[in-house]
């Protein structure tokens, strides 16, 4: 989904429209979910891009949607653009974590004591 949704259509709402297009990226969002996932993949994960105008979305997690719609409509914005793009991934094993690298820290606060 590539779209530009304007908040004040004449004519509407402007409530009754912000909420009937929340309404709609939620339904695209769920219509995704439920497409027939390739072999070797576990979920339907979402790349997102927003912003007011399609030069300058950036991008955010699908958990954001709400809360920047909300805040372009606080500022008085008149539109927002925003991307959904699906794409197939696959977890990862469980209990792997990232190890911080804990002697770089050290050996960095020992030259500091060293200085001093």
């Amino acid at each position: 989904m590539r779209k530009t949704f304007p908040l004040k259509p004449e004519g509407k709402h402007p409530d009754r429209h912000l909420e009937a297009v929340k309404h709609e990226i939620r339904k695209y969002i769920q219509r995704e979910k439920r497409r027939d996932l390739p072999a070797d993949t576990d979920y339907w994960a979402f790349d997102c891009r927003f912003g007011a105008e399609a030069e300058s979305a950036e991008t955010i997690h699908v958990e954001e949607i709400t809360k920047s719609i909300d805040t372009v409509v606080e500022s008085g914005g008149a539109q927002f653009y925003i991307e959904i793009l699906a794409r197939a991934a696959k977890r990862g094993p469980r209990g792997e974590r990232k190890v911080i690298d804990e002697s770089a820290d050290s050996t960095e606060a020992g030259d500091a004591d060293a200085q001093d």
